[in-house]
């Protein structure tokens, strides 16, 4: 039975080895071990007896702005539903701590309007911009969709 939890710090390595393998194929940034442990409490985990199948991070940019980053699933685990219960995982806690807009940059579309997101222009959320994507190596080319989903 898969758990979706809270990660800790025994989940790292794992986690470093899931975001790096898709950062390594450049469909997501690479994360180091020291930001997985820095941001440790914002990092859900999709567990299956001792393994971590899936992973999904919320980031908080602002008062009324946060992002679900890092999503990624094993391959040997996908199409059983471990992506859309992690994001509704995290769409419940942007929900919890009452902000009103969750972002995505993805390649992913389809999957992201299955789960009640919409596709928004980059210019509606220059928090990010301006605290994050300043620092990408794909600014400012970036060539991921932007979308987004009201949360209160």
């Amino acid at each position: 039975m898969i758990e979706v939890r809270k990660a800790v710090l025994k989940d790292v390595e794992q986690i470093f080895e899931l975001v790096n393998q898709y950062a390594n194929e450049g469909l997501m940034l690479p994360r180091t071990r020291e930001s997985l442990v820095l941001n440790l409490q914002a990092i859900f985990v999709a567990e299956e007896e001792g393994e971590i199948l899936g992973i999904a991070s919320l980031a908080i940019l602002g008062h009324d702005l946060a992002e679900i980053r890092s999503l990624a699933v094993s391959a040997k685990a996908q199409g059983r539903g471990i992506g859309k219960i992690l994001v509704e995982r995290v769409v419940e806690e942007t929900k919890k701590i009452g902000i009103p807009k969750l972002i995505s940059l993805t390649y992913q579309v389809a999957f992201f309007e299955k789960c009640g997101f919409e596709v928004i222009q980059k210019t509606e959320m220059p928090q990010k911009v301006w605290t994050d994507c300043i620092h990408c190596p794909k600014f400012p080319s970036c060539d991921e969709i932007a979308m987004a989903i009201k949360t209160a």
